[in-house]
């Protein structure tokens, strides 16, 4: 960063030399009174001003950074606290899903399924169609393959579709809750 201050300074005093051809002049009028100690050979001119100017905006030059980079910092902090919380909403709705959806497959009790697996379709069609829809869709997933596309065979498209989704998982929509209901 040193030369390249120090490189950006002698550009801009080499610009202002050609465009005041007077400046070298004034510079050194107003330049401070010299000291009782020799300078050395690099102390004076356009070079040392530069390299002076460079090791005082060092700190100042930090600080901006430092002040960005802490910006910066904070800025991600907060997206990831944001991502975080979006993550654990999507976790908490997830365990939810999966609890929901081991009490509905613990609703059907192995011997209500022996039973309606024991059944004619037509029969079992009509009691499951007027059942509650996650306890009639439970039903229907602990029957076999077999069994459970007779009796889905013998009932109301519209109501058989109804439980085929509970049985995906697939949550009512409203339309379709209306279209099964009347």
């Amino acid at each position: 960063m040193k030369t390249t201050c120090t490189a950006m300074l002698m550009m801009g005093l080499a610009t202002l030399a050609a465009f005041y051809p007077a400046w070298p002049a004034l510079a050194a009028e107003q330049a401070p009174p010299a000291q009782s100690q020799p300078a050395a050979a690099d102390d004076t001119g356009p070079t040392a001003n530069a390299a002076a100017y460079c090791k005082n905006v060092a700190n100042q030059a930090a600080d901006a950074r430092y002040a960005r980079q802490a910006e910066s910092l904070a800025t991600m902090t907060k997206a990831l606290e944001d991502r975080i919380a979006a993550l654990e909403a999507k976790r908490a709705d997830y365990e939810k899903w999966v609890s929901r959806r081991e009490e509905f497959l613990n609703r059907a009790d192995e011997s209500v399924v022996a039973i309606y697996s024991q059944m004619r379709p037509d029969a079992a069609s009509q009691q499951i169609a007027v059942m509650e829809e996650d306890a009639a869709a439970a039903i229907l997933a602990k029957l076999s393959p077999r069994i459970a596309s007779a009796i889905l065979n013998e009932m109301d498209p519209t109501a058989a579709a109804r439980l085929t989704n509970a049985m995906a998982g697939i949550p009512a929509t409203d339309a379709t809750k209306k279209a099964g209901s009347t």
